[in-house]
């Protein structure tokens, strides 16, 4: 079917010509030619980035007289964001119409402004829902001759907070109006509108209700809860093209996380609600224009925004409600293309997959969090296959003989080595000595079953060891294997390692009477088994930053959980006492949102608890993890391998 099938008059089909739009998509092709047709009230539910604006769009104007400047048709948005989207797209339609005007009404724009546009004559306002009701108790707009009104994005509205906005709006239009309704999902409060302010609504549904896109796929890593910045920072440099927005739970997060990545070297940048409207312009210009690649942001703030080509979608953290789940997913896989939904969850959150699972009818497929070895692979192609794809700039012709000059003595082969080495040295040191953040989940799991113990041992890193040659060293010894051995922590003169519960005589009974260049190593189950670095009995009872004398700061305030066992990279004793730099960030103790409303949502294990309001300061570097590392340049380690220059913030 094509657009000219569907009843439209001749200024909307040249519009359309002019757009270039050929096919109308599932839920323009179901709802044009009904709400040209019939004259009624309707509910339309179809994932976002579907078409719903010219779904509308195009029935309104098409009814609308443009021949009076009576406000006849009023489109209710969520957010600036999508109201602006909304009137601009609603102005192209209508460009070859005559005389007909669409003025937009948001907050943080002058009201007046707003009030004198749409009094010079507008048959259709755009509106977010608090800005149109200040409006009318003021008088600056006048809807008692309205004739439709468009609920866009419902279900995000009511999430949002707006049901008395949206029912004081509606109260005081006419009873005669049409309402067409749009939504992703059908909750409660839609279908609670739905029954108060329509009369017999016809439904049409693309999909299934609640349905997520069906173009996105859904992956979800399990990881401990202080790696969780470390898996997204893997899963962004496994994923070299990503163009992705990143789902925080709260404004705090949202920025912090946002930080991290840009001292890290990343394309990223933060959008919430603590951010002026022109720095939210800013951020959405640069994200539009790619100059950003990770867009960290909070799902009120997200609300509206319509970006082609997303790649990924990465829940950094689960979201309350299962209907903010989909809106996340649906960013990406839009117009027909494919797309990622990437989840990074604890042991305690599995139970959240499966309820996502049911209700979206989705299956989400369980991955690995990427090893370095396979970010390197991956970088490694990303490279080859931009420099093949990359047109010569012949403007580098007169630079050519003096380059061949100094390359002279190198052959092909060499030649490719070298130019390769760069980005191969960069992320093998970068990662040769990274933890294995799988493993690290498999410990916490087996932590909080009690199927682990935790062992002390007398050797650290002045003995020429590091985690690796320790963890190496001990499979030897104990005969494990791979995976029998985990959880290596490294110190100076100690360290501290995990073996499943079932081992542990066999490992305490190794080391009895065992010696390694004459110093005899003692190997003792820590107090408290596999929950705390302290070692059992008398004698050296060294103990955590967070207890005894000495510094008594958490190892990262603002992000840890205060209640939580502490975190085995506090430095003990004398010597060093700064975090482990794999470790940057530490994303328990997040403050619940106080809108629990779903069995979906319920105890996140220490994701749950409120923090002091000690801990709300910044973090300072030192917590993060550790001394800054080297600016990236040339001949300098970056603190993260992912290609790209570092770009100040929007």
């Amino acid at each position: 079917m094509t657009f000219d099938q569907l009843g439209l008059n001749e200024p909307l089909l040249q519009a359309i010509a002019d757009m270039g739009f050929v096919t109308p998509s599932e839920i323009q092709e179901k709802a044009i030619p009904t709400l040209l047709e019939e004259d009624r009230d309707m509910v339309a539910l179809a994932q976002t980035g579907t078409g719903k604006t010219a779904a509308f769009g195009f029935p309104l104007l098409q009814k609308i007289d443009a021949s009076s400047k009576t406000t006849q048709g009023l489109i209710i948005a969520p957010t600036r964001e999508l109201c602006l989207q909304i009137t601009n797209e609603m102005k192209l339609y209508a460009k070859h119409v005559k005389g007909l005007r669409v003025v937009a009404v948001y907050g943080g724009a002058n009201i007046q402004e707003q009030a004198r546009e749409i009094s010079k004559g507008a048959q259709i306002v755009v509106a977010t829902p608090g800005r149109m009701q200040d409006m009318m108790r003021r008088g600056m707009v006048n809807i008692t001759k309205l004739s439709y009104c468009v609920l866009d994005e419902a279900d995000e509205m009511l999430n949002m907070g707006f049901y008395e906005d949206i029912t004081t709006i509606l109260a005081d239009t006419p009873e005669d109006k049409l309402t067409w309704l749009f939504s992703a999902t059908m909750p409660r409060e839609v279908a609670r509108i739905a029954k108060e302010f329509m009369v017999s609504p016809l439904e049409i549904t693309v999909g299934s209700k609640n349905e997520g896109a069906k173009n996105v796929s859904h992956e979800f890593y399990v990881v401990h809860t202080r790696d969780r910045y470390q898996a997204l920072k893997r899963l962004a440099d496994a994923n070299p093209a990503i163009f992705s927005v990143i789902f925080c739970r709260t404004k705090r997060d949202t920025q912090k996380v946002a930080e991290l990545l840009i001292e890290d070297g990343y394309n990223a940048a933060a959008l919430h609600g603590d951010l002026s409207q022109n720095q939210r312009d800013l951020v959405m210009k640069s994200f539009r224009g790619r100059q950003i690649q990770m867009l960290v942001a909070t799902d009120v703030a997200a609300r509206g925004i319509d970006v082609d080509d997303i790649t990924h979608v990465i829940n950094y953290q689960l979201p309350d409600e299962i209907e903010t789940y989909t809106h996340r997913s649906g960013r990406t896989g839009r117009a027909g293309k494919t797309g990622t939904s990437m989840v990074i969850v604890t042991k305690s959150e599995m139970r959240k997959i499966k309820q996502l699972e049911k209700i979206l009818g989705k299956k989400f497929e369980q991955k690995t969090i990427p090893d370095g070895k396979e970010i390197t692979q991956v970088q490694l192609f990303h490279l080859a296959n931009k420099i093949n794809n990359t047109e010569v700039n012949h403007d580098i012709d007169s630079y050519l003989p003096a380059i061949e000059e100094v390359l002279e003595d190198l052959s092909k082969e060499e030649l490719i080595k070298k130019v390769f080495s760069v980005e191969f040295t960069r992320f093998f040191n970068y990662y040769k000595k990274a933890k294995d953040l799988n493993q690290n989940a498999v410990a916490a799991f087996k932590e909080e079953s009690g199927d682990t113990t935790r062992y002390f041992i007398n050797v650290g890193r002045k003995d020429d060891f590091d985690w690796m040659k320790l963890k190496d060293f001990l499979k030897e010894k104990t005969g494990l294997g791979q995976d029998g051995i985990y959880r290596v922590d490294c110190k100076d003169s100690f360290s501290f390692f995990n073996t499943d519960t079932e081992h542990k005589e066999k490992v305490i009974a190794l080391f009895e009477d065992f010696s390694l260049d004459g110093r005899r190593v003692s190997v003792e189950e820590t107090q408290g088994g596999g929950g705390r670095d302290r070692k059992r009995g008398g004698g050296d009872r060294r103990r955590n930053d967070r207890r005894g004398g000495g510094d008594r700061r958490s190892s990262f305030k603002g992000g840890g959980d205060r209640g939580r066992r502490r975190n085995d990279d506090d430095r003990r004793g004398g010597g060093d006492r700064r975090r482990n730099s794999d470790d940057r960030s530490s994303e328990g103790g997040r403050r619940r949102n106080d809108s629990d409303r779903s069995s979906y949502r319920g105890s996140e294990g220490g994701e749950g608890r409120r923090r002091s309001s000690s801990e709300d300061r910044k973090p300072t570097r030192a917590e993060r993890g550790g001394p800054r590392s080297p600016r990236r340049s040339s001949d300098s380690t970056p603190n993260s391998p992912f290609s790209g220059k570092r770009r100040r913030r929007s």
